[in-house]
Formats: structure tokens, C-alpha cells, sequence
């Protein structure tokens, strides 16, 4: 049995597995659950708890023997799991990159001087003032369907999505640019999906064995290994993104901005071999070292 969260998004996320699975032989159901980040609307979630929001209900789900594992998107997974939990599988990655959607206006920069620019990323914040710091930005909760709707309803000249949502439901044509990681660096994980398990349940590890995709998972693992060492919260305006050039060389780079504008964006970049998660690790830590030294906090 898979737990998920019931958005559309997330139900197509958990249905991908479970197709996979059937293919290789299992019997796989979904149990759909509402969670705590679901229901909390009104307040961004650094506020309110964080991503873990995302995932209580479903760890619940687990610990209590009514599902087997929980797909989540990776980057609404806590950096720490509680005892008794572990990441049995990461699959590989869709599109890791930002996305601008707008109904008038077909990039950043052709956006007017004071538009309305919808996120409630504070990553996403301070990328987009670095690049726009004339724009205004606002909150925007929701899942991806809430979110369309409310750019449609006029409540704002654009928003910024991750690519990978979008081209997963199919909404692929509603995005009218694609920031490159030079432009706006992604948030550690985006794009990969996590199935988390319980660590008392090996069995379950192998039957995911299949799925996962070894270079994805070590470069999101290094990706975490900088966010858990800076204090990994979604209310630390923190990106991660890394990946393999030349062989197993992993090419890892982050930023750090501040959320109150006092300080430049602190930008920093490693590489190093990388064929295990230990050297991923070592390779997130030696680059969070190197933001805090420039001045990240």
C-alpha cells in the first residue's frame, strides 16, 4: 500500500509507482490522505512547521502497518527523518528547474517594473530579487492546480512553479520560461522523487531496488548534505543543486540569500568524485562550509 497526499499532482506521483510496481509482479493500492500542509493555507510554511507538514500524516500511516511506503516530491522532505524511517529509494529526476508562468507576459524580463511575481519559496524570494528587484513578490500557497488558478483569477502578472509539476500533469505548454540554474538555482532535491519507509522493513527496500536511479539519488543527496548542515528549513532561503559532468565527477553549487535584503547573495560551487552517499555528503558539507564562510547564516 503507498500513502499519499490527495492533490492531483501528488496522486500521479504515488499512481507512477505504483504502475511500476504492478509491472514488476506487486500488488500495490493507494491510500490518499489529507495532510497538515494541505489544510494550512493562510500562512507560509516556515511559519507553521515547515515541510515536515507535508509528511506526518503519512510517517503516521507507515508506522502504524496501513501502508508500506509514502512517495513523496523530494524537496517536501524533511532533511532529518524521525527514528525509524529512511529514504528506501530515490527514482530519477524530471526537469529540476524553475518555471515562469504568466498569461501576458513571456519571460522575467518582459515583466513591467512593479509587477506582481506569486511564490512562497523564500528561495525563490531572494533569487527573483536578486535578478528583478523591482518586482513586487507575494505569497502563494496551494497546490499546483490552486496556484494556476489564482494567476488565471488576475491575482498576479506571474508565478513561479517547479518545472517538473507542471510537465508531469501535462501543463508543460502553460510555461513560458525556463530558468536555468545560472539564472535561479534549484531547491535541494526538486525534481526527484522520494519513497520513504519504515528502516524496519528491508523488504520493502528491495522491492523498490528497481526503481531507483543512483546518480539522481547521489547528487540530491549531496544537494541535503548542504541544506541539513545549514539548518535544513523551509525558512532558510537555501539552494542546492548538483550534477555529474565528466564521469563520476559531481559538480555541486549553492546560494544563500537574505531574506531581508541586507546582504548580497552568497553563491558557491565544488566538485569532487562522488560514487557513494558518503562522498556526496562530504561534498554537501565542504560547500556549506564554503556559504558560511562567504557569509551565509
Amino acid at each position: 500500500m503507498i500513502a499519499t497526499r490527495e492533490s492531483r499532482l501528488a496522486l500521479w506521483q504515488a499512481e507512477h509507482v505504483q504502475a511500476l510496481l504492478q509491472a514488476r509482479g506487486h500488488q500495490v493500492g493507494l491510500l490518499g490522505m489529507t495532510t497538515r500542509g494541505d489544510q494550512i493555507l493562510d500562512r507560509s510554511l516556515s511559519k507553521v512547521g515547515g515541510k515536515g507538514l507535508f509528511v506526518k500524516e503519512l510517517e503516521v500511516a507507515l508506522e502504524e502497518g496501513r501502508a508500506d511506503l509514502a512517495v513523496h516530491s523530494l524537496k517536501d522532505v524533511p532533511m532529518e527523518l524521525p527514528e525509524g524511517f529512511t529514504l528506501g529509494c530515490v527514482m530519477e529526476r524530471e526537469d529540476p528547474r524553475d518555471a515562469l508562468v504568466s498569461n501576458r507576459y513571456a519571460s522575467l524580463s518582459e515583466l513591467p517594473q512593479g509587477s506582481v511575481v506569486g511564490t512562497s519559496s523564500l528561495r525563490r524570494v531572494v533569487l527573483l530579487r536578486a535578478l528583478r528587484p523591482d518586482l513586487r513578490i507575494e505569497p502563494l500557497r496551494g497546490n499546483l492546480d490552486t496556484r494556476l488558478r489564482k494567476l488565471d483569477d488576475g491575482h498576479y502578472d506571474a508565478i513561479v512553479l517547479a518545472a517538473a509539476g507542471l510537465k508531469r500533469l501535462g501543463l508543460g505548454a502553460r510555461i513560458r520560461q525556463i530558468f536555468e540554474p545560472s539564472e535561479m538555482l534549484p531547491a535541494a532535491g526538486q525534481g526527484a522523487l522520494g519513497i520513504e519507509v519504515r528502516s524496519s522493513r528491508p523488504e520493502v527496500a528491495q522491492w523498490l531496488s528497481p526503481l531507483a536511479h543512483q546518480p539522481t539519488w547521489l547528487a540530491v543527496a549531496a544537494e541535503r548534505a548542504v541544506s541539513r548542515a545549514m539548518g535544513g528549513s523551509c525558512s532558510m532561503p537555501l539552494a542546492a543543486h548538483a550534477r555529474f559532468t565528466a564521469g563520476a565527477t559531481l559538480d555541486l553549487r549553492a546560494a544563500w540569500g537574505d531574506p531581508e535584503g541586507h546582504t548580497a547573495l552568497v553563491q558557491v560551487q565544488a566538485s569532487a568524485p562522488v560514487t557513494d552517499l558518503d562522498q556526496a555528503a562530504t561534498l554537501g558539507l565542504q560547500v556549506a562550509a564554503q556559504l558560511r564562510a562567504g557569509g551565509a547564516h
